[in-house]
């Protein structure tokens, strides 16, 4: 089985604020992940990234607030964009 993209969009919030998602499932999880997910989620402020859940081979689920990376606790999709979307509205 090859990866298989679940989702891909871009959203504009306004002339310089956009949502950049990305998530595909893998064959296998990545190494540091106990889930078959690859994903990305950023939220970019005039070409900035200020926020940016992620999973690394080798470094597992974090995520980025500024230049301060942090572990993240994946449960599910949904858990994952209902998190993503509680700390793009406490920006």
């Amino acid at each position: 089985m090859k990866a298989e993209r679940i989702k891909t969009e871009r959203i504009k919030l306004s002339d310089n604020r956009f949502l950049d998602i990305a998530i595909w499932r893998l064959p296998a999880p990545l190494t540091g992940s106990a889930h078959p997910f690859k994903y990305r989620l950023a939220f970019v402020d005039n070409g900035r990234c200020v926020l940016r859940y992620d999973n690394e081979a080798g470094k597992g689920d974090h995520k980025h607030i500024g230049a301060r990376e942090v572990p993240y606790t994946f449960i599910s999709l949904d858990q994952l964009i209902d998190d993503f979307w509680a700390d793009i509205q406490q920006e």
